[in-house]
């Protein structure tokens, strides 16, 4: 079995988000995210009916809430988002890759 880095570099299309599911099984899925200067539409939310956990490994974004309540993430910072807490990521850095590692539950 060969290791695999959370850091390798992304293929394809970068004018799009770049999601990369790692595992999953039963209730649980744990994906890559790399984003750099994207961010959810305008008029859409995540309303999600599962939990999830994200950790910040790299770069910098701002997640915004529908109560208006912004969180700035930082690298190493981690959030938990409850479900159905609308939410959507309202900016990353644009001047490098944003590395997120979320877990959903």
């Amino acid at each position: 079995m060969k290791p695999k880095n959370i850091y390798s570099p992304v293929s394809g299309n970068r004018d799009k988000e770049f999601f990369e599911i790692l595992i999953e099984g039963g209730a649980f899925r744990i994906e890559r995210i790399v984003s750099c200067g994207h961010c959810s539409p305008e008029s859409g939310w995540y309303d999600q009916s599962w939990n999830e956990w994200v950790l910040l490994l790299k770069g910098s974004a701002v997640i915004t809430f529908s109560d208006n309540t912004t969180v700035c993430l930082e690298e190493g910072d981690y959030l938990h988002i409850l479900p159905h807490q609308k939410h959507k990521v309202s900016w990353t850095d644009p001047g490098r890759e944003t590395y997120w590692l979320a877990v959903h539950y």
